[in-house]
């Protein structure tokens, strides 16, 4: 069975990270969110891994490399724009052949992992099985309709849903998929949309196995979901201290602090995990906090929050919260006359100031 995990989006609801960044490449607990999609198909056994990749292949290519440090094997495939998850599909149809696959959406995360779907898909071998769950706000996603226990009906954001059944971003198909994926058309967004082909399926008298997921599932790509997600996988963490803490520092509760970091004379109260080689001196880090390698905290106080490696946070007078930072960033204020903000800030930015 081969893997196919998609990672060609725009992430234009995380701009203007993503600007720069790769949204698949955005760090959940210090670890690109793309990476928890490989070690979940690694850890169902499946080896042969496509990578759908875009505008930003060169940095997801520098990040995963061939794939040996999971022990699978990675193939790249280039998507010239955003066409819809069943064209993906259709450009790797060369690569998957007539076998069995899994689609990965590279920034969903499932934290029980995906190894029993797989072992039931291969064992049933239906045309598809698609996951479920239960969301509040099903007009925002594909949404599944049940009778008697199998799927009827597929519908891709509708306005009116009769189901609050959201699909999940992992999807498991046979062969019979490209059939369908060549039969519908685009959608009302230039899309060929998965959700028609999945219908396809269903309309030609293809199985397709529903199977309502447990635990939570987090599609990352708004910064309220990436930070959610950061704040349940700290919360699995087991403390684990590699760097320095000094005898006027307080660490309490699930910490991980890399090797090289230094905590000096601050408070750090997880679930939280401070990066190789950071610097906390005189500052609070508080739950649900993931600081990269090589950041600066000085003299100021952060939870809930995301920073990227490189940053530096220096003598802020209020506390940094619900906040996703990106690569080499400074915040500080200075002490000059008369009292001012001073921005160099990018497109699509967004600065919250209270007090």
């Amino acid at each position: 069975m081969k893997g196919l995990v998609l990672s060609g989006g725009k992430g234009s609801r995380l701009r203007p990270l993503t600007y720069t960044r790769a949204k698949q490449l955005v760090p959940v607990a210090n670890k690109p969110v793309l990476f928890y999609g490989i070690e979940a198909l690694a850890a169902a056994d499946v080896r042969d891994i496509g990578i759908v990749v875009g505008d930003t292949h060169e940095e997801i290519r520098a990040a995963v490399g061939d794939g040996s440090r999971w022990n699978v094997t990675v193939t790249y495939i280039e998507q010239d724009a955003p066409r819809g998850l069943a064209h993906a599909v259709l450009i790797s149809e060369s690569f998957i052949g007539d076998e069995p696959f899994v689609m990965y959406l590279g920034d969903n995360l499932l934290n029980k992992g995906i190894t029993p779907f797989v072992e039931e898909f291969v064992r049933t071998r239906p045309a598809a099985q698609i996951l479920l769950t239960r969301v509040p706000d099903p007009q925002m996603f594909g949404v599944a309709e049940l009778a008697d226990g199998s799927v009827i009906r597929l519908v891709e954001k509708p306005k009116e849903p009769k189901s609050d059944l959201a699909l999940v971003g992992v999807y498991m198909f046979g062969p019979e998929i490209f059939e369908s994926a060549r039969a519908i058309q685009p959608s009302g967004r230039n899309e060929l949309e998965i959700t028609d082909a999945i219908q396809n399926l269903i309309d030609r008298g293809c199985v397709v196995r529903p199977h309502l997921v447990e635990g939570w599932w987090k599609d990352t790509g708004k910064l309220d979901d990436m930070l959610e997600a950061n704040r349940l996988i700290l919360d699995t963490l087991d403390r684990r201290v590699d760097g320095s803490v000094d005898a006027d520092s307080r660490v309490e509760g699930k910490v991980v602090i890399e090797t090289g970091a230094e905590i000096i004379d601050s408070v750090v109260r997880g679930p939280v995990i401070i990066g190789a080689n950071a610097r906390i001196e005189r500052a609070y880090v508080g739950p649900f906090t993931s600081i990269m390698n090589n950041v600066v905290v000085r003299a100021s106080e952060i939870e809930h929050s995301i920073v990227l490696e490189d940053s530096v946070l220096s003598d802020l007078s209020n506390r940094v919260i619900d906040s996703l930072i990106g690569r080499n960033v400074r915040i500080m204020r200075e002490p000059v006359k008369p009292s001012a903000y001073r921005f160099m800030l990018g497109d699509n930015s967004e600065v919250g100031i209270r007090w």
